[in-house]
């Protein structure tokens, strides 16, 4: 019953979306999580809750609005995948990680009624890694009468183990080509999955995006009857500058946007995060005020998005962008950030496989002196040689490392008081995130930025 013991269980479940060649592909349905949640008291019915779908930005937009909510007095549930360092990450309330021990608690009341409906003939099967995480994650939010909770989608969203919850909102950020063995080739098959969110008469907040996603949006919030709610009004005025606080007018009042999320696409993330906050307000009673939206923008947590540390000399910069539009607003975000010609940039990169590599590549590697690739802990990683041609392809040297850590250190000889980026992976930048955290800790230089 211990946590470590509850960890391994987890990790030794087969990923969801990896399977070897001639394994049947796992099929989702939400039957499997509503029969598991009802065996343990149907806890998504004890709180409100709202539902946050899209391909990038959707985790931002999650730790806005959550932060928003807190600010405003409410107790706050926030669930969100996928992890950097500890799998208690992505269950948070009150921006507080669930406990070890109420993590090793939950997760052994959901996965021994899981399987004793395996064995009852309930359930044809134990639920995926996702979906025993997310009833923890719902068990645990209505054991501690969360007021409300904000939920990120995992992947996709009409099949999604979070969707089985009646959300006050549906929020949709930016739509782009991504999981597509499971969603779709086309930018309108992916948004019609993820438009599996909606309700029939309910609420979608948005903002236009590519002219596909905007088209099947629409299409289906007319066959539901959807209330759209556009974020426009609270994107920032277009003389603002690049990252600097900017004023909109939300609730009747003029309310001072100062994020600590860096890059320029982090504004779209946080006018959503407004436009649902104020609807929560407006239409649902919830006690947000304008002061509230400030500070909880303002105080809003969500690390290895464009996030720096300095080591001695070297700036770091680590962002999880693991598709080519996180790469494309990575390296706007790097723009000023690079603009040193006499300073050396490195950076250390891996992905998983079924990513395009050869096109993040393309976006990302002309950008520096030199590409770093170390391992990644997973099965789905994409191999070397792959990552190594994608870089010749491009023109950048590149140089292959023994681990994460070999790869820091020879970035740290390399970079000579320059800029290291880290990307590609949340399971490399994860870990490396993880190494500079230790030896800050330790004492062996720097200050976090």
């Amino acid at each position: 019953m211990s946590y470590a013991a509850a960890v391994d269980q987890l990790n030794a479940m087969v990923p969801e979306l990896y399977q070897s060649a001639g394994q049947p592909r796992r099929k989702f349905s939400l039957d499997e999580i509503r029969i598991l949640l009802a065996a343990i008291g149907n806890p998504h019915r004890r709180f409100k809750s709202v539902l946050i779908a899209g391909t990038n930005g959707k985790g931002s937009t999650a730790a806005t609005l959550a932060s928003i909510l807190r600010a405003s007095g409410l107790r706050t549930g926030l669930y969100t995948s996928p992890h950097l360092a500890r799998v208690n990450e992505r269950i948070q309330l009150n921006r507080a990680e669930i406990g070890d021990d109420d993590f090793a608690k939950i997760y052994f009341i959901v996965h021994d009624t899981a399987q004793q409906l395996v064995l009852d003939g309930q359930l044809p099967q134990l639920p995926s890694f996702f979906e025993i995480l997310t009833a923890q994650a719902l068990l645990y939010f209505a054991k501690s009468h969360v007021d409300i909770a904000v939920l990120e989608v995992g992947m996709g969203g009409r099949l999604d183990a979070t969707n089985i919850v009646d959300p006050l909102l549906s929020v949709i950020t930016d739509i782009s080509l991504d999981h597509m063995e499971w969603l779709g080739s086309t930018v309108a098959a992916i948004t019609r999955e993820k438009a599996g969110i909606l309700r029939r008469r309910g609420t979608l907040v948005t903002l236009p995006q590519h002219p596909e996603a905007n088209q099947t949006l629409g299409e289906v919030a007319a066959e539901l009857g959807v209330r759209g709610v556009s974020a426009v009004p609270y994107m920032p005025p277009g003389d603002a500058s690049s990252d600097s606080p900017y004023c909109v007018r939300a609730l009747g009042a003029t309310v001072l946007v100062d994020s600590p999320l860096f890059g320029a696409h982090q504004r779209r993330n946080v006018a959503l995060a407004i436009a649902a906050a104020v609807e929560l307000a407006g239409k649902h009673g919830l006690p947000v005020s304008p002061r509230a939206i400030a500070e909880g923008i303002r105080k809003t947590s969500w690390p290895a998005r464009l996030e720096r540390f300095e080591r001695n000399g070297v700036e770091w910069i680590l962002d999880v962008a693991h598709n080519p539009a996180g790469a494309w607003a990575l390296r706007a975000g790097l723009n000023g950030v690079l603009a040193d010609e006499h300073k050396p940039h490195i950076l250390i990169f891996s992905c998983l496989r079924d990513k395009p590599v050869v096109e993040m590549a393309q976006i990302l590697f002309p950008l520096f002196d030199e590409v770093i690739i170390p391992p990644i802990h997973t099965a789905r990683a994409a191999a070397l040689e792959d990552l190594l041609a994608a870089a010749e392809s491009t023109g950048t040297p590149a140089t292959p490392a023994d681990s994460v850590d070999e790869a820091m250190q020879v970035a740290i000889n390399k970079a000579d008081n320059g800029v290291i980026v880290v990307s590609g992976s949340v399971y490399l930048v994860g870990e490396a995130r993880s190494l500079l955290l230790q030896e800050h800790r330790s004492g062996e230089g720097g200050t976090q930025s």
